[in-house]
């Protein structure tokens, strides 16, 4: 396929997504073909965020296992119409219902200070100095493809990552002095346990994960800005969820989010 059919591809099946998320509808088949590599993923992705023409709040970084060319994570976008600050009052997050939905336990990184556009590569810590928060929460991953987590990282990549919601929890006190790796995790659907973990088994990190994200972002040519979230990994998995489940994400036994899913 040339240069220009590639582009026209990306294209259709980034509209194709967009006007699927926009009316909350299911693509029972990937509409189009399968990206075969990240830059062809990402391709899409940048044209979707294009179409969808939506403020972007933050990024979510994933796990590519087994790793791609040596490349172990993934990124997509969290819009700000898709970030929800918990309260004491039921918190509802919606899911494609005929697509795929996931809720997933992650550490929430704050952007401190933006990063350098210009700087290719950093050190976990100068990736931590650019930070100011970290937060609990729950990522809702869903799509309206239902097959999104089953073709590669490349089709997840390609749907702004299998991102539609954030919730950010209480805030991690003191968190430079706490070690995020051993924390233990856990989370809930409808009061039983889905999944437990540490984020020691998610690569390098919470920190890791907002180096690559710098690092990525810089090679994207896409300005990363202060106040944006990093959603930086499932814990405890991708646990598959249902309309009308509720979540709930539990840190070190003494701090929780929860949600309730919804139709989309």
């Amino acid at each position: 396929m040339g240069k220009d059919a590639m582009t026209d591809e990306a294209s259709r099946i980034a509209r194709a997504f967009v006007e699927a998320r926009q009316q909350g509808i299911a693509l029972p088949d990937y509409p189009g073909a399968l990206p075969q590599s990240l830059d062809e993923a990402y391709a899409i992705q940048d044209a979707a965020l294009s179409y969808a023409d939506r403020p972007v709040a933050g990024w979510k970084v994933g796990k590519i296992n087994p790793p791609i060319n040596g490349v172990d994570r993934l990124v997509g976008p969290i819009f700000a119409d898709a970030v929800v600050m918990a309260a004491d009052a039921q918190t509802d997050m919606p899911m494609f219902a005929d697509g795929f939905g996931a809720g997933e336990a992650e550490f929430l990184l704050r952007i401190g200070t933006a990063p350098d556009p210009a700087k290719p590569t950093y050190t976990m810590d100068e990736a931590a100095a650019l930070l100011d928060a970290v937060h609990v929460g729950i990522e809702i991953a869903s799509s309206p493809f239902p097959g999104i987590n089953t073709h590669g990282a490349a089709v997840t990549i390609s749907d702004f990552g299998n991102n539609n919601g954030l919730v950010v929890g209480p805030a991690v006190e003191d968190w430079r002095s706490v070690d995020l790796n051993a924390m233990p995790v856990a989370l809930d659907i409808n009061g039983e346990t889905a999944g437990e973990g540490t984020a020691a088994t998610m690569l390098d990190g919470p920190i890791g994960a907002a180096r690559f994200l710098f690092e990525l972002m810089a090679a994207r040519g896409i300005a990363l800005a202060a106040g944006q979230w990093i959603s930086s990994g499932a814990v405890t998995g991708v646990h598959q969820v249902n309309v009308g489940d509720r979540v709930t994400a539990r840190f070190d036994h003494s701090i929780s989010v929860e949600c309730r899913i919804t139709a989309a």
